[in-house]
Protein backbone atom coordinates (compact mmCIF):
# COMPACT_ATOMS: atom_id res chain seq x y z
CA UNK A 1 0.00 0.00 0.00
CA UNK A 2 3.09 2.27 0.29
CA UNK A 3 3.08 2.95 -3.44
CA UNK A 4 -0.46 4.32 -3.21
CA UNK A 5 0.54 6.78 -0.48
CA UNK A 6 3.60 7.81 -2.48
CA UNK A 7 1.51 8.38 -5.61
CA UNK A 8 -0.98 10.45 -3.60
CA UNK A 9 1.83 12.60 -2.21
CA UNK A 10 3.15 13.10 -5.73
CA UNK A 11 -0.21 14.12 -7.10
CA UNK A 12 -0.72 16.54 -4.21
CA UNK A 13 2.72 18.09 -4.71
CA UNK A 14 2.10 18.50 -8.43
CA UNK A 15 -1.23 20.16 -7.76
CA UNK A 16 0.33 22.61 -5.33
CA UNK A 17 3.13 23.38 -7.78
CA UNK A 18 0.67 23.88 -10.62
CA UNK A 19 -1.44 26.20 -8.51
CA UNK A 20 1.66 28.21 -7.57
CA UNK A 21 2.86 28.49 -11.18
CA UNK A 22 -0.55 29.53 -12.48
CA UNK A 23 -1.04 32.20 -9.81
CA UNK A 24 -4.33 30.61 -8.70
CA UNK A 25 -5.69 32.04 -5.42
CA UNK A 26 -6.83 29.74 -2.58
CA UNK A 27 -10.56 29.07 -2.55
CA UNK A 28 -12.18 31.48 -0.06
CA UNK A 29 -13.76 30.02 3.07
CA UNK A 30 -17.51 29.95 3.81
CA UNK A 31 -17.45 33.37 5.52
CA UNK A 32 -16.12 35.00 2.34
CA UNK A 33 -18.83 33.40 0.23
CA UNK A 34 -21.52 34.77 2.60
CA UNK A 35 -20.58 38.39 2.00
CA UNK A 36 -21.72 40.57 -0.87
CA UNK A 37 -24.52 42.81 -2.19
CA UNK A 38 -28.04 42.52 -0.79
CA UNK A 39 -31.61 43.16 -1.80
CA UNK A 40 -33.84 44.48 0.97
CA UNK A 41 -37.56 44.02 0.36
CA UNK A 42 -40.29 45.82 2.27
CA UNK A 43 -43.82 47.11 1.98
CA UNK A 44 -44.19 50.57 0.47
CA UNK A 45 -42.43 53.26 2.52
CA UNK A 46 -45.18 55.83 3.01
CA UNK A 47 -42.97 58.35 4.84
CA UNK A 48 -39.94 57.94 2.53
CA UNK A 49 -37.49 57.49 5.39
CA UNK A 50 -35.89 54.19 4.33
CA UNK A 51 -34.00 55.27 1.22
CA UNK A 52 -31.70 57.65 3.16
CA UNK A 53 -30.92 54.90 5.70
CA UNK A 54 -30.01 52.48 2.91
CA UNK A 55 -27.92 55.17 1.21
CA UNK A 56 -26.00 55.72 4.44
CA UNK A 57 -25.21 52.00 4.63
CA UNK A 58 -24.11 51.99 0.99
CA UNK A 59 -21.68 54.88 1.51
CA UNK A 60 -19.96 52.88 4.25
CA UNK A 61 -20.15 49.50 2.48
CA UNK A 62 -19.29 50.11 -1.17
CA UNK A 63 -18.46 46.43 -1.76
CA UNK A 64 -21.72 45.26 -0.14
CA UNK A 65 -24.40 47.70 -1.36
CA UNK A 66 -28.07 47.21 -0.57
CA UNK A 67 -30.80 47.60 -3.17
CA UNK A 68 -34.17 48.65 -1.72
CA UNK A 69 -37.26 46.99 -3.25
CA UNK A 70 -40.66 48.39 -2.24
CA UNK A 71 -43.78 46.27 -2.67
CA UNK A 72 -47.41 47.52 -2.33
CA UNK A 73 -48.16 49.28 0.95
CA UNK A 74 -50.98 46.90 1.94
CA UNK A 75 -50.01 43.96 4.13
CA UNK A 76 -51.94 41.31 2.18
CA UNK A 77 -50.41 42.23 -1.19
CA UNK A 78 -46.90 42.50 0.26
CA UNK A 79 -47.18 39.10 1.89
CA UNK A 80 -48.50 37.49 -1.31
CA UNK A 81 -45.65 38.85 -3.42
CA UNK A 82 -42.98 37.86 -0.88
CA UNK A 83 -44.35 34.32 -0.60
CA UNK A 84 -44.60 33.94 -4.37
CA UNK A 85 -40.97 34.94 -4.80
CA UNK A 86 -39.66 32.81 -1.93
CA UNK A 87 -41.65 29.70 -2.82
CA UNK A 88 -40.41 29.85 -6.41
CA UNK A 89 -36.87 29.22 -5.17
CA UNK A 90 -35.74 32.67 -6.27
CA UNK A 91 -32.62 34.20 -4.71
CA UNK A 92 -33.80 37.73 -5.50
CA UNK A 93 -34.51 38.77 -1.89
CA UNK A 94 -31.94 38.66 0.92
CA UNK A 95 -33.39 40.65 3.84
CA UNK A 96 -37.15 40.78 4.31
CA UNK A 97 -39.12 43.30 6.37
CA UNK A 98 -42.06 41.11 7.40
CA UNK A 99 -45.12 41.65 9.55
CA UNK A 100 -44.60 40.17 13.01
CA UNK A 101 -47.50 37.79 12.41
CA UNK A 102 -45.74 36.18 9.43
CA UNK A 103 -42.58 35.09 11.26
CA UNK A 104 -43.94 31.73 12.40
CA UNK A 105 -45.47 30.96 9.00
CA UNK A 106 -42.30 31.82 7.05
CA UNK A 107 -40.11 29.92 9.52
CA UNK A 108 -42.29 26.80 9.51
CA UNK A 109 -42.19 26.76 5.70
CA UNK A 110 -38.38 26.95 5.66
CA UNK A 111 -38.40 30.27 3.81
CA UNK A 112 -36.25 32.17 6.32
CA UNK A 113 -33.19 30.95 8.19
CA UNK A 114 -32.53 30.78 11.94
CA UNK A 115 -30.33 33.57 13.33
CA UNK A 116 -27.66 33.65 16.01
CA UNK A 117 -29.18 35.51 19.01
CA UNK A 118 -25.71 36.54 20.17
CA UNK A 119 -25.23 38.60 17.01
CA UNK A 120 -27.91 41.14 17.99
CA UNK A 121 -28.62 43.40 20.97
CA UNK A 122 -31.85 41.68 21.94
CA UNK A 123 -31.53 42.72 25.58
CA UNK A 124 -31.89 46.37 24.58
CA UNK A 125 -35.31 45.78 23.02
CA UNK A 126 -38.78 45.97 24.55
CA UNK A 127 -39.33 42.43 25.93
CA UNK A 128 -42.65 41.58 24.21
CA UNK A 129 -41.31 42.33 20.72
CA UNK A 130 -38.58 39.68 20.93
CA UNK A 131 -41.20 36.97 21.35
CA UNK A 132 -42.69 37.84 17.93
CA UNK A 133 -39.36 36.96 16.28
CA UNK A 134 -39.13 33.40 17.59
CA UNK A 135 -40.64 30.12 16.42
CA UNK A 136 -40.26 26.66 17.91
CA UNK A 137 -37.75 27.98 20.43
CA UNK A 138 -35.40 29.56 17.86
CA UNK A 139 -34.76 33.13 16.69
CA UNK A 140 -35.83 33.53 13.06
CA UNK A 141 -35.91 37.32 12.82
CA UNK A 142 -34.97 40.51 14.67
CA UNK A 143 -37.61 43.06 15.73
CA UNK A 144 -37.37 46.26 13.70
CA UNK A 145 -40.42 48.40 14.51
CA UNK A 146 -43.24 47.75 16.91
CA UNK A 147 -46.85 48.85 17.07
CA UNK A 148 -49.77 48.82 19.43
CA UNK A 149 -53.25 50.10 18.73
CA UNK A 150 -54.23 53.39 20.37
CA UNK A 151 -57.56 55.15 20.78
CA UNK A 152 -57.48 58.60 19.20
CA UNK A 153 -60.06 61.15 20.28
CA UNK A 154 -61.09 64.76 19.76
CA UNK A 155 -59.81 66.65 22.78
CA UNK A 156 -62.03 69.67 22.06
CA UNK A 157 -65.24 67.64 22.03
CA UNK A 158 -64.51 65.85 25.31
CA UNK A 159 -63.31 69.06 26.95
CA UNK A 160 -66.51 70.88 25.96
CA UNK A 161 -68.52 68.15 27.66
CA UNK A 162 -66.25 68.07 30.70
CA UNK A 163 -65.45 64.39 30.10
CA UNK A 164 -62.32 62.28 30.21
CA UNK A 165 -61.28 59.77 27.53
CA UNK A 166 -63.03 56.39 27.95
CA UNK A 167 -61.38 53.52 29.82
CA UNK A 168 -64.14 50.96 29.24
CA UNK A 169 -66.34 49.91 26.33
CA UNK A 170 -69.41 51.20 28.15
CA UNK A 171 -67.87 54.68 28.45
CA UNK A 172 -66.76 54.63 24.81
CA UNK A 173 -70.23 53.58 23.62
CA UNK A 174 -71.98 56.22 25.72
CA UNK A 175 -69.72 59.07 24.55
CA UNK A 176 -69.83 57.92 20.93
CA UNK A 177 -73.61 57.66 21.07
CA UNK A 178 -74.32 60.96 22.91
CA UNK A 179 -71.44 63.41 22.36
CA UNK A 180 -70.60 62.75 18.72
CA UNK A 181 -74.04 63.72 17.28
CA UNK A 182 -73.92 67.10 19.07
CA UNK A 183 -70.94 68.00 16.89
CA UNK A 184 -72.14 66.35 13.69
CA UNK A 185 -69.66 63.48 14.08
CA UNK A 186 -69.76 59.73 13.80
CA UNK A 187 -68.84 58.00 17.03
CA UNK A 188 -66.15 55.38 16.53
CA UNK A 189 -64.32 53.45 13.82
CA UNK A 190 -61.55 50.94 13.44
CA UNK A 191 -60.39 48.92 10.43
CA UNK A 192 -63.32 46.70 9.50
CA UNK A 193 -62.67 46.01 5.83
CA UNK A 194 -62.12 42.24 5.40
CA UNK A 195 -58.30 42.12 5.35
CA UNK A 196 -55.58 41.73 7.99
CA UNK A 197 -56.79 44.88 9.74
CA UNK A 198 -60.10 43.21 10.54
CA UNK A 199 -58.23 40.25 12.03
CA UNK A 200 -56.40 42.70 14.29
CA UNK A 201 -59.57 44.54 15.35
CA UNK A 202 -61.50 41.34 16.09
CA UNK A 203 -58.54 39.84 17.98
CA UNK A 204 -58.20 43.02 20.06
CA UNK A 205 -61.89 42.94 20.93
CA UNK A 206 -61.61 39.30 22.06
CA UNK A 207 -58.45 39.97 24.06
CA UNK A 208 -59.85 43.14 25.62
CA UNK A 209 -62.70 41.08 27.07
CA UNK A 210 -60.19 38.62 28.55
CA UNK A 211 -60.28 36.00 25.80
CA UNK A 212 -57.97 34.54 23.19
CA UNK A 213 -58.23 33.16 19.66
CA UNK A 214 -55.57 30.43 19.82
CA UNK A 215 -53.65 29.19 22.83
CA UNK A 216 -50.04 28.23 23.43
CA UNK A 217 -48.16 27.68 20.18
CA UNK A 218 -51.22 28.18 18.00
CA UNK A 219 -52.35 24.55 18.00
CA UNK A 220 -55.13 24.82 20.60
CA UNK A 221 -58.33 26.77 19.93
CA UNK A 222 -59.45 29.15 22.66
CA UNK A 223 -62.05 31.28 20.92
CA UNK A 224 -65.19 29.43 22.11
CA UNK A 225 -65.66 31.60 25.21
CA UNK A 226 -67.90 34.23 26.76
CA UNK A 227 -65.08 36.73 26.28
CA UNK A 228 -64.99 36.16 22.53
CA UNK A 229 -68.76 36.53 22.32
CA UNK A 230 -68.57 39.78 24.31
CA UNK A 231 -65.86 41.15 22.03
CA UNK A 232 -67.79 40.47 18.84
CA UNK A 233 -70.99 41.77 20.42
CA UNK A 234 -69.29 45.07 21.31
CA UNK A 235 -68.49 45.73 17.65
CA UNK A 236 -71.77 44.36 16.29
CA UNK A 237 -73.81 46.42 18.76
CA UNK A 238 -71.96 49.57 17.72
CA UNK A 239 -72.99 49.08 14.11
CA UNK A 240 -76.54 48.09 15.03
CA UNK A 241 -76.96 51.11 17.32
CA UNK A 242 -75.31 53.47 14.84
CA UNK A 243 -72.40 54.86 16.86
CA UNK A 244 -70.13 52.89 14.53
CA UNK A 245 -70.98 54.12 11.01
CA UNK A 246 -71.69 51.65 8.21
CA UNK A 247 -68.87 53.32 6.26
CA UNK A 248 -66.42 51.79 8.74
CA UNK A 249 -67.05 48.38 7.16
CA UNK A 250 -64.99 49.71 4.23
CA UNK A 251 -62.19 51.26 6.28
CA UNK A 252 -58.57 50.15 6.28
CA UNK A 253 -55.83 52.07 8.14
CA UNK A 254 -55.57 54.89 5.63
CA UNK A 255 -59.31 55.30 4.97
CA UNK A 256 -60.06 55.46 8.68
CA UNK A 257 -57.21 57.91 9.26
CA UNK A 258 -58.51 60.14 6.48
CA UNK A 259 -62.02 60.11 7.98
CA UNK A 260 -60.68 61.12 11.39
CA UNK A 261 -58.43 63.85 10.00
CA UNK A 262 -61.32 65.21 7.93
CA UNK A 263 -63.22 65.78 11.18
CA UNK A 264 -65.83 63.05 10.72
CA UNK A 265 -65.08 60.89 13.80
CA UNK A 266 -64.99 61.40 17.55
CA UNK A 267 -62.95 58.23 18.22
CA UNK A 268 -60.59 56.14 16.09
CA UNK A 269 -58.64 52.97 16.76
CA UNK A 270 -55.40 53.05 14.74
CA UNK A 271 -51.62 52.69 14.91
CA UNK A 272 -49.20 55.28 16.40
CA UNK A 273 -48.21 56.82 13.05
CA UNK A 274 -51.60 58.56 12.99
CA UNK A 275 -50.69 60.85 15.91
CA UNK A 276 -48.07 62.78 13.95
CA UNK A 277 -50.16 62.83 10.80
CA UNK A 278 -53.39 63.94 12.50
CA UNK A 279 -51.58 66.81 14.18
CA UNK A 280 -49.73 67.84 11.05
CA UNK A 281 -50.38 70.08 8.04
CA UNK A 282 -53.48 69.18 6.06
CA UNK A 283 -55.36 67.71 9.00
CA UNK A 284 -58.55 69.56 9.94
CA UNK A 285 -58.23 68.37 13.53
CA UNK A 286 -54.56 69.30 14.10
CA UNK A 287 -53.98 70.41 17.68
CA UNK A 288 -57.19 68.78 18.84
CA UNK A 289 -56.11 65.14 18.94
CA UNK A 290 -55.32 63.02 21.98
CA UNK A 291 -54.38 59.36 22.35
CA UNK A 292 -54.94 56.82 25.14
CA UNK A 293 -54.68 53.03 25.45
CA UNK A 294 -57.55 51.05 23.99
CA UNK A 295 -60.52 50.59 26.35
CA UNK A 296 -61.75 47.13 27.26
CA UNK A 297 -64.73 45.39 28.78
CA UNK A 298 -64.04 46.39 32.40
CA UNK A 299 -60.96 48.62 32.09
CA UNK A 300 -58.00 49.19 29.79
CA UNK A 301 -58.03 46.83 26.82
CA UNK A 302 -55.29 44.75 25.23
CA UNK A 303 -53.86 45.70 21.87
CA UNK A 304 -52.53 43.32 19.30
CA UNK A 305 -48.78 43.68 19.07
CA UNK A 306 -48.04 44.96 15.60
CA UNK A 307 -44.88 45.99 13.82
CA UNK A 308 -42.36 44.22 11.65
CA UNK A 309 -39.34 41.94 11.95
CA UNK A 310 -36.24 41.61 9.78
CA UNK A 311 -35.51 38.13 8.44
CA UNK A 312 -32.95 36.57 6.11
CA UNK A 313 -34.14 34.51 3.15
CA UNK A 314 -33.19 30.85 3.41
CA UNK A 315 -31.74 31.14 -0.12
CA UNK A 316 -29.68 34.29 0.44
CA UNK A 317 -26.08 33.88 -0.74
CA UNK A 318 -24.83 36.65 1.54
CA UNK A 319 -26.18 35.80 4.98
CA UNK A 320 -23.20 37.29 6.87
CA UNK A 321 -23.70 40.67 5.25
CA UNK A 322 -27.45 40.34 5.80
CA UNK A 323 -26.88 39.89 9.55
CA UNK A 324 -24.67 42.98 9.60
CA UNK A 325 -27.34 44.99 7.78
CA UNK A 326 -30.01 43.87 10.26
CA UNK A 327 -27.73 44.87 13.15
CA UNK A 328 -27.33 48.28 11.49
CA UNK A 329 -31.09 48.80 11.10
CA UNK A 330 -31.68 47.89 14.76
CA UNK A 331 -28.84 50.03 16.13
CA UNK A 332 -29.69 52.97 18.39
CA UNK A 333 -28.98 55.79 15.87
CA UNK A 334 -31.02 54.14 13.13
CA UNK A 335 -33.86 53.29 15.50
CA UNK A 336 -33.99 56.97 16.43
CA UNK A 337 -34.35 57.83 12.74
CA UNK A 338 -37.09 55.20 12.39
CA UNK A 339 -39.12 57.27 14.87
CA UNK A 340 -38.07 60.81 13.87
CA UNK A 341 -38.06 60.38 10.08
CA UNK A 342 -40.43 57.47 9.66
CA UNK A 343 -42.96 58.15 12.46
CA UNK A 344 -42.71 54.46 13.34
CA UNK A 345 -42.34 53.16 16.91
CA UNK A 346 -38.83 51.85 17.58
CA UNK A 347 -38.06 48.59 19.36
CA UNK A 348 -35.23 50.04 21.50
CA UNK A 349 -36.56 50.47 25.06
CA UNK A 350 -34.27 53.40 25.95
CA UNK A 351 -35.77 55.65 23.28
CA UNK A 352 -39.15 55.70 25.04
CA UNK A 353 -37.53 57.54 27.99
CA UNK A 354 -35.52 60.01 25.91
CA UNK A 355 -36.65 63.54 26.99
CA UNK A 356 -36.08 65.04 23.54
CA UNK A 357 -38.08 62.33 21.80
CA UNK A 358 -40.90 62.45 24.35
CA UNK A 359 -41.13 66.23 23.87
CA UNK A 360 -41.60 65.82 20.11
CA UNK A 361 -43.65 62.60 20.37
CA UNK A 362 -45.74 62.98 23.55
CA UNK A 363 -47.60 59.72 22.97
CA UNK A 364 -44.44 57.64 23.61
CA UNK A 365 -45.12 56.90 27.32
CA UNK A 366 -48.68 55.80 26.46
CA UNK A 367 -47.39 53.69 23.59
CA UNK A 368 -44.78 52.03 25.80
CA UNK A 369 -47.49 50.98 28.25
CA UNK A 370 -49.61 49.68 25.40
CA UNK A 371 -46.73 47.71 23.85
CA UNK A 372 -45.74 46.15 27.17
CA UNK A 373 -49.35 45.03 27.70
CA UNK A 374 -49.95 43.97 24.09
CA UNK A 375 -50.34 40.36 22.94
CA UNK A 376 -48.99 38.98 19.63
CA UNK A 377 -51.37 37.57 17.05
CA UNK A 378 -51.63 33.76 17.12
CA UNK A 379 -48.34 32.02 16.41
CA UNK A 380 -49.37 29.52 13.79
CA UNK A 381 -47.62 27.82 10.92
CA UNK A 382 -50.98 28.22 9.14
CA UNK A 383 -51.44 31.86 10.03
CA UNK A 384 -52.89 32.82 6.64
CA UNK A 385 -55.77 30.37 7.09
CA UNK A 386 -56.30 31.51 10.68
CA UNK A 387 -56.49 35.15 9.63
CA UNK A 388 -58.86 34.45 6.75
CA UNK A 389 -61.20 32.54 9.09
CA UNK A 390 -61.22 35.43 11.60
CA UNK A 391 -61.90 37.92 8.81
CA UNK A 392 -64.77 35.92 7.34
CA UNK A 393 -66.54 35.46 10.66
CA UNK A 394 -65.83 39.03 11.75
CA UNK A 395 -67.26 40.41 8.51
CA UNK A 396 -70.46 38.38 8.82
CA UNK A 397 -71.00 39.32 12.46
CA UNK A 398 -70.33 43.03 11.92
CA UNK A 399 -72.61 43.06 8.88
CA UNK A 400 -75.25 41.39 11.10
CA UNK A 401 -75.55 38.34 8.87
CA UNK A 402 -74.61 36.19 11.85
CA UNK A 403 -74.99 36.62 15.62
CA UNK A 404 -71.90 36.84 17.84
CA UNK A 405 -72.93 33.52 19.42
CA UNK A 406 -73.16 31.74 16.07
CA UNK A 407 -70.04 33.46 14.80
CA UNK A 408 -67.94 32.25 17.74
CA UNK A 409 -69.17 28.66 17.31
CA UNK A 410 -68.39 28.76 13.59
CA UNK A 411 -64.96 30.26 14.16
CA UNK A 412 -64.14 27.61 16.75
CA UNK A 413 -65.07 24.86 14.26
CA UNK A 414 -63.00 26.38 11.46
CA UNK A 415 -59.94 27.00 13.64
CA UNK A 416 -60.15 23.46 15.00
CA UNK A 417 -60.01 22.14 11.45
CA UNK A 418 -57.10 24.45 10.59
CA UNK A 419 -55.10 23.56 13.68
CA UNK A 420 -55.53 19.84 13.26
CA UNK A 421 -58.44 19.07 15.53
CA UNK A 422 -57.36 20.56 18.86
Amino acid sequence: MGWIRAMARGILAAAVLLAGCSGAAPRPGPAAWERGPLTFVTAGDLTRYLAPLVAEWNRAHRDEPVTLVELPDTADETRAQMLSELRSGSRRFDVLNIDVAWTSEFAAAGLIRPLDPGRFELGALLPPVVDTATFDGRLYAVPYVTNAGLLYYRTDVLAAAGERPPRTWAELARQARTLAPRHGLDGYAGQFLPYEGLTVNVTEAVQSAGGTVLRDDGTRVGVDSDAARAGLAFLADGLREGWIPEAALRYDEEASRAAFEAGRLLFLRNWPYVYTDANGPGSRVAGRVGAVPLPGLDGPGTSVLGGSNLAVSARSRHAATAADFIAYLTSEPVQRDVLVRGSLPPVRASLYDDPELVASHPYLPILRRSVLAAVPRPKSARYEQVSLAVQAVGQDVLARRETPEDGVRRLARELTAISGGR
